[in-house]
């Protein structure tokens, strides 16, 4: 039984790996008019990538990074969206061991790391994530499975019910009262999904994490922007401020990836610090 599970496991792991390769080449497509059928190529020579080139983390490495047959360097956001998506997916079984509570886990997280990449890349939230996310997060509410892996629908709790809409509210107070300035409508609304996925005071929790981090990395890039700044000003001699162009407090920063750590942390590591609210 062991075996059997530890098999199912690395089968989850590669799993992930391959759906994080298709996020990949989902992320660079989706919105551009460019379908996902057709062979992949490389992004400055053109070529025609062989399936030798295109094996998930592994081509990376044997190719040292770089095009076989241009030599320009591959984004390292190949590997590392390949990689989150093996732990993602490998966490999740581990946490879901029944087949459809793993399914949905699995649909809940590929999603969000697409739309994390996505945001990454482009500033802003696919609305198919959005849905996919919200969906599936409200169905969540209605599965119910238990330790032997037999699921079973059930009516939920008025409380789960709010769980989203609570959850989501802050956010969306941030967008509705700068007019989407200080924060995008996209991150409320996909936080809407987490809520019903992970709960109202877990979700709380979630939105600490995500603004906790957020914070902590933000001020981190402002201060290395002003000391690069700084280098910059000493070696030309002069001292004005308004050549650099760097990280300020202002700077457009993605917040969804600091929801999926958040979420991330709560989930996978069972954190809630405001369960106590509700004994």
């Amino acid at each position: 039984m062991e075996q059997f599970f530890i098999i199912e496991a690395i089968g989850a792991a590669l799993l992930g790996i391959v759906l994080g390769s298709f996020i990949n080449a989902l992320s660079f497509r989706y919105g551009t008019g460019v379908g996902l059928g057709g062979r992949s190529r490389c992004m400055h020579c053109r070529h025609t990538l062989k399936a030798l080139d295109l094996v998930p983390i592994l081509s990376y490495l044997y190719l040292g990074g770089k095009c076989r047959y241009c030599g320009s360097k591959i984004a390292l956001q190949y590997p590392l969206v390949e990689f989150a998506g093996g732990v993602l997916s490998l966490a999740a079984f581990i946490l879901n061991p029944a087949i459809p509570a793993y399914a949905l886990a699995l649909l809940m997280w590929m999603t969000l790391l697409f739309a994390v990449v996505y945001d990454l890349r482009h500033l802003s939230l696919p609305i198919p994530a959005l849905w996919i996310v919200g969906t599936s997060g409200l169905f969540s509410t209605f599965v119910s499975c238990g330790a032997s892996g037999f699921c079973a629908i059930a009516a939920p709790s008025a409380l789960a019910l709010l769980a989203g809409p609570l959850v989501a509210s802050p956010l969306l107070l941030f967008s509705a009262v700068s007019g989407g300035r200080l924060m995008g409508w996209g991150d409320g609304l996909l936080v809407i999904g987490l809520g019903w996925f992970v709960g109202i005071t877990a979700g709380f929790t979630a939105l600490c994490f995500a603004f906790w981090s957020g914070a902590v990395v933000g001020l981190a890039l402002i201060g290395m922007s002003r000391l690069a700044a700084q280098r910059k000003r000493r070696s030309k001699g002069h001292a004005s401020g308004k050549g650099a162009h760097g990280f300020t407090m202002v700077s457009e920063i993605p917040f969804a990836p600091f929801l999926l750590f958040g979420f991330a942390v709560v989930y996978f590591f069972r954190i809630d610090l405001f369960s106590i609210l509700l004994v």
